[in-house]
């Protein structure tokens, strides 16, 4: 029985209200509080858009957010293309799938501090996993200071994240995978339709909600990236794992400039929203296309 009115409002109140005290407030506060120059949480000065003024010359803000555009560009291609193939060979494995289905969720029911610390142990250059491995396998050339390096401390963080998430991912596609009609498959195969071709031509189109949901939960997800820099590198070295949740972190808590920290974080939220709208309108227009 569908509820109406009164009774429909009584339902929903409840959730309204702590959506409204946990997450609307807190967002409103913040942008009030970005305006001034406030130094803790008793509020501040009203500076105007004195704030975001000093966003345009402070060099690590620029550097904060190209990390982070390069931690989702690098994120978000390599989890889904990743996922994609995962999905792809599970779909034809009906006898591992049903195992594979739960074991590639627990890495993204791990905790992010517990994950940092394990790959923090596996890039270690005083006994690491990673470059033992390197040198049993007479790679020794390889070796790295992998978090220690400017070079190579941001995708080894995005690895350890695509680690994370990969088989997440690969569970959205392969629910896409399942959706589509054994029937279709068979008739692209009658028709003589290869791997390659039955991919592109029948399977691609029809996995088309899966990649917008994939894709648009990863841009999400690692433009707020926080604990995996804060774990491994503290935001280096010099600046290389910056990321814009990390910078509002160190800007509110260490130097107490709440202001500037709720002004960046603002417009972290501002980039956030403006992607995730641009991805979904993108890829749910290439649904219709592809429909």
């Amino acid at each position: 029985m569908w509820l109406r009115g009164r009774q429909a409002v009584l339902f929903l109140l409840p959730a309204a209200l702590v959506f409204g005290l946990f997450a609307v407030y807190p967002t409103i506060r913040g942008i009030v509080i970005s305006f001034t120059d406030a130094q803790g949480i008793s509020g501040g000065r009203y500076v105007g858009l004195a704030n975001y003024r000093r966003m345009l010359h402070d060099a690590t803000f620029s550097d904060a957010l190209r990390n982070t555009l390069m931690f989702t560009a690098v994120i978000v291609v390599v989890q889904n293309v990743g996922g994609l193939a995962v999905a792809a060979w599970l779909r034809s494995q009906p006898r591992v799938r049903a195992v594979a289905q739960s074991s590639l969720l627990l890495p993204s029911m791990m905790a992010f501090v517990a994950v940092g610390y394990v790959w923090s142990f596996i890039y270690s250059p005083l006994g690491g996993p990673l470059n033992s491995m390197l040198r049993l396998l007479g790679l020794g050339s390889l070796q790295q200071v992998w978090l220690g390096d400017q070079r190579t401390a941001l995708l080894a963080i995005s690895a350890s994240s695509i680690w994370m998430f990969l088989g997440y991912t690969a569970i959205i596609y392969l629910a896409g995978y399942l959706s589509i009609p054994g029937e279709v498959i068979e008739a692209a195969q009658i028709d003589g339709a290869g791997g390659w071709g039955r991919f592109r031509q029948v399977e691609w189109p029809l996995l088309a909600p899966a990649v917008t949901v994939s894709v648009t939960l990863s841009v999400i997800g690692t433009l707020r990236i926080f604990e995996l820099p804060l774990v491994m590198t503290r935001g280096g070295p010099a600046g290389a794992t910056e990321t814009l949740s990390l910078f509002v972190y160190d800007t509110s808590f260490s130097s107490f400039e709440f202001g500037y920290g709720t002004a960046i974080a603002t417009v972290l939220l501002l980039v956030t929203v403006l992607l995730a709208v641009v991805v979904t309108t993108v890829l749910r227009r290439r649904e219709v296309a592809m429909g």
